[in-house]
C-alpha cells in the first residue's frame, strides 16, 4: 500500500489510522466475561474475541496456573496482566501476535573489541501443541518459509531450530497433518521457550463429498504424476539421524549422527549414498542389554523408507495383495489431502503392511504415510527383523510402525522425515522369575537442508555403508559442532537418564 503515493488524502488518512491501530494492537479493547480457568484457557478467550495470538516464554508465564478475570472492558494489555497476575511485563503487538516478555533492564553498554567477522546463529525453541486439547503435536514440521531449512518436533512436541543471523527477519512455518499452518516471525521466537498452538482444520461436508474419490484412481494419479511432483535432478540433503533403545522403562543407548546424503534422480535406479559428518553416542553401563538391543541397519531402513524413490508394492495401483479404501479428507501444510487406507487381502496369511496414505487432493503428490506390519501377523515376522537368535532368550515382535512425510521446496517434494518404532518381547529361557521384558528400538531421520547445486556422487572412501550397525561406527566427537546444528530435542522420558551420564561420556569422547 505504501507504493500508492498519489492516493487521495482520505485514503492516506485511513492508511495512517490502520498503521496506528496495528502498532497499538496491545491496547485494543476487548469485552471479557467473568470466567475461571488456566492461564492458557483465558488467553485463548482473548484470541477467540480478537484474533490476536500470543507468544511468550513458558518459563515466564505458567500456563497451568488457575486464575480468573472479572467481567468488564479491558485493553488486551490490561487483560493479560489481570490473567497472568503480573503487571511488570512488556506487552506489545507485532502484526496479529502479542509478544509478552520481561522488561529489558538497561545498563551501560560494554566497550566492544572489534573481532573478526564470523558466522552468527540464533536459536528458536519451544513446544508445539494442539490448540484445543493442549496435547503435544509429535513429528510436526518446523521450517523457514521459502527455505530448505527445517526440522521436526519430538514425541513431546518440542522443537529447536538453529538459524543463521541472515534469516532473522524470516518467517517460521509450523504444520502437521490435519491442522492449519501457523506462521510466526523468527525474530519473535528468539530467546524464548515459546508455546505454539495449531488449530485443527475442519473440512466442510460439501468439500468431503466432492473430493472423496476412488482410491485406486488416486493411487494411479499419484504414480503417474510422480515425475512432475518430485525432483528428477540429483540433490544433497543435510540430514539428522538418531536411533535409540529402551528396555522396559530404562534407557539403554542413544546414537546420533549428521549425514550428507546424495540422492540421485528419481528417474534412475541409482541408490542413495551416505557420508557421515558428525556423530555422538550415549550408552548405559549394562553392556548385556546393548548386545540384545543393537539396531540392524537403521540407516538403510531410513533411506529405503523414501517410498517415492523406492516404490513398495502397496503404492502400486495394480497389485493382487492389497485392497484400498477412501476414508476421509484432512489437511497437510494447509492443503486438502485424501486419506487412503490400505490393508492386505483376507486370503493372504503372511505379514504384510497396512496403514494410511495422504495424497494431495489437487496435485496428487504423496504427502505422507503412516504404516505398520499387519498386527494380525506381526508376531510371525521375527525373521524379517531379527538377524541373530540366542539360546538364552527368544525375541518376538509385538508392533512395528513407520511414519513418512514429504515437504515441498522449489516446486518439488522431498523426503522430510522418517521414523520407525519396533517393539519386541524378550523371553529369557533360564529364568524362573522376571523372565519377560519389553524392548523398544527406534530410528528417525530428518532433512535439515536441501542443496541442488553442483551435486555429484561420493567417492568410495567417503561412504558410510548403508547396512552398517551405526553404534559400531568409529568417529571423533565434536563438542562445538553439536551446539549449532538442528537436532530433534531429546524426549523427556530419556532426558533424566541421559543427563546423568552425558557430561562424563562427552568428556571421555572428547579426549
Amino acid at each position: 500500500m505504501e507504493r500508492f503515493f498519489k492516493s487521495y488524502i482520505l485514503v492516506g488518512l485511513l492508511l495512517m489510522y490502520c498503521a496506528t491501530a496495528m502498532a497499538d494492537g496491545a491496547d485494543r479493547i476487548v469485552q471479557m466475561p467473568k470466567c475461571k480457568g488456566t492461564v492458557y484457557q483465558l488467553l485463548e478467550k482473548i484470541t477467540e474475541k480478537t484474533g490476536m495470538m500470543f507468544i511468550y516464554d513458558s518459563k515466564i508465564i505458567n500456563n497451568q496456573k488457575r486464575t480468573e478475570i472479572k467481567k468488564g472492558t479491558y485493553s488486551i494489555r490490561l487483560a493479560v496482566c489481570e490473567i497472568v497476575g503480573n503487571t511488570n511485563l512488556d506487552i506489545k503487538s507485532i502484526g496479529n501476535h502479542i509478544l509478552i516478555t520481561l522488561p529489558v533492564t538497561h545498563t551501560a553498554a560494554p566497550v566492544k573489541i572489534k573481532e573478526k567477522k564470523c558466522d552468527v546463529h540464533f536459536v528458536i525453541e519451544g513446544t508445539l501443541l494442539d490448540k484445543s486439547t493442549r496435547k503435544p503435536v509429535e513429528a510436526g514440521s518446523v521450517g523457514v518459509q521459502g527455505s530448505s531449512i527445517g526440522s521436526v518436533t519430538n514425541s513431546n512436541g518440542e522443537f529447536r531450530l538453529v538459524l543463521p543471523d541472515s534469516l532473522h527477519t524470516s518467517k517460521v512455518v509450523f504444520s502437521h497433518i490435519g491442522y492449519e499452518n501457523q506462521v510466526i516471525e523468527a525474530s519473535l521466537l528468539e530467546g524464548t521457550h515459546c508455546i505454539v498452538g495449531l488449530q485443527g482444520r475442519v473440512i466442510p461436508i460439501q468439500e468431503v463429498v466432492v473430493r472423496l474419490t476412488n482410491p485406486i484412481h488416486l493411487l494411479r494419479q499419484m504414480y503417474e504424476k510422480k515425475w512432475i511432483n518430485y525432483s528428477s535432478k540429483p540433490t544433497y540433503t543435510m540430514s539428522f539421524y538418531r536411533e535409540g533403545v529402551e528396555s522396559g522403562n530404562r534407557f539403554v543407548n542413544l546414537n546420533e549422527g549428521v549425514f550428507k546424503v546424495y540422492k540421485p534422480s528419481n528417474l534412475s535406479g541409482e541408490k542413495d549414498q551416505v557420508k557421515l559428518l558428525k556423530m555422538r553416542t550415549i550408552s548405559s553401563q549394562n553392556k548385556k542389554d546393548t548386545i540384545v538391543a543393537k539396531i540392524k541397519a537403521g540407516v538403510d531402513a531410513c533411506l529405503t523408507l523414501d517410498i517415492i524413490k523406492n516404490i513398495p508394492d502397496y503404492l502400486s495401483p495394480v497389485n493382487d495383495e492389497y485392497r484400498y479404501f477412501s476414508t476421509g479428507v484432512t489437511t497437510i501444510d494447509g492443503r486438502p489431502a485424501n486419506i487412503v487406507y490400505f490393508e492386505q487381502r483376507p486370503d493372504i496369511d503372511i505379514p504384510l503392511f497396512c496403514g494410511d496414505l495422504y495424497i494431495d487432493s489437487e496435485n496428487h503428490a504423496l504427502l505422507g504415510a503412516n504404516i505398520e506390519v499387519n498386527p494380525r501377523y506381526v508376531k510371525s515376522s521375527a525373521d524379517i527383523f531379527i538377524e541373530k537368535k540366542s539360546k538364552e532368550f527368544g525375541i518376538t515382535p509385538q508392533k512395528i510402525t513407520y511414519s513418512i512425510s514429504y515437504k515441498q521446496w522449489g516446486g518439488h517434494y522431498y523426503i522430510n522425515y522418517v521414523r520407525g518404532d519396533l517393539h519386541f518381547k524378550i523371553k529369557y529361557h533360564k529364568r524362573w522369575f522376571g523372565g519377560t521384558s519389553h524392548l523398544h528400538t527406534w530410528f528417525e531421520m530428518a532433512t535439515c537442508k536441501i542443496d541442488s547445486q553442483e551435486v555429484k556422487s561420493f567417492s568410495k572412501n567417503e561412504l558410510l555403508p548403508r547396512r552398517t550397525i551405526f553404534e559400531d561406527t568409529n568417529y571423533s566427537y565434536d563438542n562445538n559442532f553439536w551446539e549449532n546444528f538442528n537436532v530433534i530435542p531429546i524426549e523427556n522420558n530419556l532426558s533424566e537418564s541421559i543427563g546423568k551420564i552425558a557430561l562424563m561420556i562427552e568428556e571421555t569422547l572428547g579426549n
